[in-house]
């Protein structure tokens, strides 16, 4: 799914903000104050309602120019924003933002304009509303640290998440876990998911064909394990060769050794030209540097200038320009790595697998069915915003946002079934 540049959007609502936030109305008399305030909050919620509710209409149209493969010409929207890309849904963008208005008084702000958190968090709800309005949720994909739980930790049986995934499940949703984490064995898995796992496999309420549907794809799209209650683990590894898409088959181990090499080549440079404390860990479809100690914390820049340089020669590298096996090189917080494939073929493997397991009404699991929660969309060592390719997406900051969207989503797909 396109995303609408942040810049862009905060430009549009400066204007309203600019014009009907009266700062000096907290310099009048109290009760002449408060009728100001309430004018003013009408104006401004009336006016940044205009603006979402034309954005809407641009995506409308841009929809409808990507859908008429006969049309030469651009939209407006690719006009005035020429990095956009298609939409899977439309996004109900007025309704979302009267919704957050009500949770986070955008409208009754004097001082603080309507930020990139606002509209985060209003794109984030206008998704859902269109994946539970125009259609039918089929599959939930969600990265692990910062999104399920907090970086470095575990999903332990007291976090709130826990109950909320077995809800979507009880709904028929199936659930994926796309993560940059590498493990080959079930047991390091267990270990980050326990909670969850335990919660299904003791769960009375969850059909045998409900507990299937949930599946962990590791190291971004090379380790696929799904859940099996007869498992010691709980998760049970599927060969490569049942779950790799034909593109992905193609993807020769001469080209993975050979693009592994010239990152790890160029992982070791970066340790001695930013003094880094770290030390390199080269796995079968990856090569990162993690800290020398776990107490140690990396400086963010000296991550994200790991990054963009690895990233830079891998691009110019002989094996990067033939573009015969895509890549990810993303910061996780604490370590840098590059991994064989990105979140894209991550979701994308889902899709497949649960569209092959069991042959629905619906078929295969398309874009505007999937929704991919993730906490890395910005940088460029971002590695959840790859996942736009593929399905519809929502932008969460912590694990207790991920809480208050799926909490969102339980409501809208109650009212749609009831």
């Amino acid at each position: 799914m396109a995303s609408l540049p942040d810049k862009w959007t905060k430009a549009l609502l400066a204007v309203p903000f600019v014009l009907y936030s009266q700062p000096h109305g907290v310099l009048e008399d109290p009760d002449r104050s408060a009728d100001t305030l309430s004018q003013t909050r009408e104006e401004a919620h009336r006016r940044y309602s205009e603006i979402f509710r034309d954005i809407e209409a641009m995506i409308d149209d841009h929809i409808a120019h990507q859908n008429d493969a006969e049309n030469p010409f651009p939209s407006k929207l690719k006009l005035l924003v020429p990095s956009i890309g298609p939409f899977f849904t439309r996004l109900p963008l007025e309704a979302a933002f009267k919704f957050q208005d009500n949770k986070r008084y955008i409208s009754s702000r004097r001082f603080v304009s309507p930020s990139f958190n606002d509209i985060r968090l209003i794109l984030n709800s206008a998704q859902i509303m269109a994946v539970t309005t125009y259609g039918t949720l089929q599959l939930a994909t969600f990265d692990g640290d910062v999104t399920l739980y907090d970086d470095g930790q575990s999903l332990e049986p007291t976090s709130p998440v826990i109950p909320r995934l077995l809800d979507l499940l009880r709904k028929n949703v199936k659930i994926g876990i796309v993560t940059a984490a590498g493990y080959t064995t079930a047991d390091r898995y267990y270990a980050r998911l326990h909670g969850l796992l335990d919660a299904m496999a003791n769960s009375a309420d969850l059909t045998p064909s409900q507990k299937q549907s949930l599946v962990v794809m590791g190291g971004e799209a090379n380790y696929l394990f799904e859940f099996d209650s007869s498992s010691p683990h709980l998760l049970a590894p599927v060969p490569r060769q049942h779950w790799l898409t034909p593109e992905m088959a193609a993807w020769s181990e001469q080209d993975i050794t050979q693009l592994l090499d010239v990152a790890e080549a160029a992982l070791r440079d970066c340790i001695k030209t930013l003094n880094l404390p770290a030390t390199l860990m080269r796995k079968d479809r990856a090569v990162g540097i993690i800290p020398v100690s776990p107490e140690i914390r990396i400086p963010r820049e000296s991550l994200e200038e790991t990054v963009l340089l690895v990233q830079k020669i891998l691009e110019l590298s002989t094996v990067g320009r033939s573009r015969r096996v895509p890549f990810c090189a993303f910061n996780g917080g604490r370590d840098v790595f590059v991994d064989i494939g990105d979140k894209s073929w991550g979701v994308t493997v889902c899709q497949r697998w649960f569209s092959q397991k069991e042959a629905g009404p619906h078929g295969i699991i398309k874009g505007e069915n999937t929704l991919h929660v993730g906490d890395q969309f910005l940088s460029a060592g971002a590695n959840d915003f790859r996942a736009r390719s593929v399905g519809t997406t929502a932008w969460i900051a912590s694990p207790a946002e991920t809480v208050e969207l799926l909490d969102e989503l339980a409501e809208l797909m109650g009212k749609k079934m009831s």
